[in-house]
Formats: C-alpha cells, sequence, structure tokens
C-alpha cells in the first residue's frame, strides 16, 4: 500500500476563543441565554420544516426557538472535546459544517471529495474525516481529510484505502484508521499527522487483526483497543486486540480476547463493553427473552485487568456503533437495521427496535417499545435522563426507571417535538 500525505494546502491554525457557558456569576451567557444547551441535528420532512441544527433547553427540554444553518441535511455530529466548535455533516452537498457553540452560528463549511460516516475533533481548530471513495493521485480511492476549522478549508489527505472509521488519541497526534478495502481487512492503519514534515512516513498498517472496526484508546494514550469485528464482518473470531500504540512501530501486546461479536465499544475504568451481533446461532439466540425476533445481538463485558469475559447480555440485534453511559449506570446500546418488531403508533402487543438499555449493576436489560434505528445518543452529568434519536425523533429516557419521561408539564409523551427527522444530538455545555 503506498502511504503518502498529498499536501493541498497549509493553513496556519489560529485557535478560536470559547466563552464559557456555565452558570456562574461574570460568566457571559450564550445569544440564547440557555446554559444548558443541546444540539439536534434535523433534515427537513416537511415544506415547514427547516433544516439545520435546533436547539434544546436541556434543564427541561424544552425546544428554543432557533435553527442554525448547517446545510440542508446535517446529520452526523462531533464536537472537541472543550465543546467550543461543533461539526456536522451535510448528506446532500458531502461538506462538514462547522459551527461556533459560543455564538450559536455557522463559521463556514468545509468540502469533502465524498461522503463520510466517521468524523474525529481531537480540538477546536483541528478535524478528520474518513472519506472512503476519496480520489487520490498514484493511490487507490480512499483517505482520512485533515480539515482547519480556524480558516475553512483541509489541509491534506492521508492515503488509506477504502478508509471507513477514524479515531483520534486525545493530542491530535495519532489516528486509528479502519478500512474495508481488501488490502486493509485485517490491518489497523496507524497515521501520525505531526509528521507531515519531519521526513518519516505518517502512516502505517498494523496486521495481525480479523476485520478491525473500531478502537478506543487508555486515557493515558498508550494502548489502543481495538474491536475485530470477525464473523460480523466477513471474519473468522470476533474479539478485543489490544494494541501498544507506543512501540515503533506500533505492536500488538498478549493474545485477542474472544467476545460474542464485536462493533462498538465502550471504556468505564477497567472494564470495556463490547456490542455487536454474531451471524453464528450459537451466539445470536435471543435467550430468555420473549419476543418475535429471532435473531438477537450480545453485549460482551471484558475485564481489561484479568484480560477475560465476566458476562454477557442478550440486547437487540443490528450493527451497533451507538453506545453511551447515563448518570447512574444505565448503559445505552443502539444499532441500526434492527428486527423491527410492532408498531410503535399501533402497540397491540410487542414493539422493539433497535435500542437496549444495559444496568451495569445488576446486568439486566431493558428493550424499550420504540421502533427505528438508533442515530445519536447523549447522556448528561447532572441529570438521570438520557436524550435518544430513535426513528428520526428525539426521545427523553429517565434513566431511574429506563421509561420515557413522560407525564411533565414540558414533554407529555417522552418526545421533544421537533419537525424535522432527527439524526443526532450532541450538548455543549458541561452539565
Amino acid at each position: 500500500m503506498k502511504k503518502c500525505f498529498l499536501l493541498q494546502a497549509v493553513f496556519a491554525l489560529t485557535s478560536l476563543g470559547f466563552v464559557s457557558c456555565g452558570g456562574s456569576s461574570g460568566i457571559t451567557k450564550p445569544p440564547g441565554g440557555f446554559t444548558e444547551r443541546v444540539f439536534v441535528s434535523q433534515s427537513a420532512a416537511a415544506p415547514t420544516a427547516a433544516s439545520g441544527l435546533v436547539v434544546v433547553n436541556g434543564y427541561d427540554d424544552t425546544l428554543v426557538k432557533k435553527v442554525i444553518s448547517a446545510g440542508t441535511s446535517p446529520g452526523m455530529m462531533i464536537t472537541d472535546p472543550s465543546r467550543a466548535t461543533l461539526l456536522a455533516f451535510d448528506s446532500a452537498t458531502n461538506s462538514v459544517q462547522v459551527v461556533s457553540t459560543a455564538r450559536e452560528s455557522s463559521t463556514g463549511s468545509i468540502q469533502l471529495p465524498g461522503p463520510t460516516t466517521s468524523l474525529a475533533e481531537p480540538n477546536s481548530t483541528t478535524g478528520f474525516a474518513a472519506v472512503p471513495n476519496a480520489i487520490l493521485n498514484g493511490s487507490a480511492p480512499g483517505g482520512v481529510v485533515e480539515m482547519n476549522l480556524a480558516s475553512g478549508g483541509t489541509i491534506g489527505t492521508f492515503s488509506v484505502p477504502g478508509a471507513q472509521t477514524v479515531i483520534s488519541n486525545a493530542g491530535g497526534s495519532q489516528l486509528l484508521v479502519f478500512s474495508n478495502d481488501a488490502s486493509l481487512v485485517n490491518s489497523v492503519t496507524i497515521v501520525s499527522p505531526f509528521l507531515l514534515n519531519s521526513g518519516s512516513p505518517t502512516s502505517v498498517a498494523v496486521t495481525g487483526f480479523d476485520h478491525p472496526v473500531y478502537g478506543i484508546y487508555s486515557p493515558d494514550g498508550s494502548t489502543a483497543y481495538i474491536l475485530n469485528c470477525g464473523p460480523q464482518c466477513g471474519g473468522i473470531q470476533a474479539s478485543v486486540q489490544l494494541l501498544n500504540v507506543q512501540t515503533s512501530p506500533p505492536s500488538l501486546t498478549g493474545p485477542a480476547i474472544p467476545v460474542d461479536a464485536a462493533t462498538i465499544g465502550y471504556l468505564s475504568g477497567s472494564t470495556l463493553y463490547v456490542a455487536g451481533t454474531s451471524p453464528s446461532t450459537a451466539n445470536n439466540a435471543c435467550t430468555g427473552e420473549s419476543t418475535a425476533a429471532t435473531v438477537c445481538g450480545r453485549l460482551d463485558t471484558v475485564n481489561l485487568a484479568s484480560l477475560t469475559v465476566t458476562g454477557s447480555a442478550v440486547i437487540t440485534n443490528g450493527y451497533h456503533d451507538r453506545i453511551d453511559l447515563s448518570l447512574g449506570g444505565q448503559l445505552f446500546i443502539g444499532s441500526y437495521n434492527c428486527t423491527t418488531v410492532g408498531n410503535v403508533n399501533n402497540p397491540q402487543g410487542e414493539v422493539r427496535g433497535c435500542l437496549s438499555i444495559f444496568n451495569t449493576t445488576n446486568g439486566s436489560v431493558v428493550i424499550p417499545p420504540d421502533n427505528g434505528d438508533v442515530t445519536g445518543l447523549q447522556s448528561f452529568s447532572s441529570r438521570y435522563v438520557e436524550y435518544v434519536a430513535e426513528g428520526g425523533y428525539l426521545r427523553v429516557y429517565d434513566t431511574q426507571t429506563d421509561t420515557l419521561l413522560e407525564n411533565t408539564q414540558y414533554i407529555p409523551t417522552g418526545t421533544i417535538v421537533v419537525t424535522g427527522i432527527v439524526t443526532d444530538v450532541k450538548a455543549v455545555d458541561f452539565f
């Protein structure tokens, strides 16, 4: 594989200022006056619905009468760690919309060479997008586009054929890139953006995996926990593989830890939760559930201290790519293309969609009676609620009861009514 970095333009990176949105005295409030804001991406569903980012007051779940411009079909969103800058991908134009959360307004858009399903934003001035079909001279299609969020342009594209998913370490000095290209299907490509002008190679493909699709960095950044998709993606065995990313070249550490399935994970202390759906009947039965679904997914609990699987729970099936831990220890797991049962608008019996809620304390699982793909999850540090984008709607779950937050003054049905089709949700204030 040719490992090249095609430099398009180099811009000076200047930091974007961020006005704190806390409620303390002397702190400037954002334009809307709310200090617990949640941004929701919506596409127009009717002539009366304006596409863009809707602002929700996360304190009481009320819709703020404001829509931030973010293209004609904004969907997937991501924020930097300080939440100063939010990125939203507009699938209608294959562009990344850049939004200042302090000013609640667009600062411009960055054109990508094709569609993306994965963004990384290590800081408020730099972003990365995996573009599987990016055309590069002298290389197979696919790469990771580096974006200058301050000046509003692309810096260049790292060649990674079929680049599907990109994950950045805390400082943006290293990227994990996962590909569906035949030449890289059992590899993880490590990209080092800071080596651009050093004369050293900017990327290296580490082999020895089984259809890897996702990775999580350890808190100190020394280890990446790689999820091998295995048979769900055409491989042999789903597993978790430890990768030492500080050695040169990066090296595998110890044997792989077999799991039932693995497409998404969540790291909490020394525990790694791993979700997926196995094609094997031995690992996808709905044992213990009373459901019309004939195939179910799995959530495995991995103890990273002992490198063993300590538990497995039955969850909804589909391709799992959303996971979030709420206040109180409820783990929300979402998928798409799952088995839909019943109709939420006409609940005559079982209703089932792509959301599962796992209690990390006692291991129980709740499958809420809702339909549709789960495309966004957002927890809060000061409220026992979880915002869930499912089936194009914005649901609010009470994490103490695992049910919709009903019988309240503002959202009697547990749904924040947004006129457009909801895709993603991000809290932009620290609350």
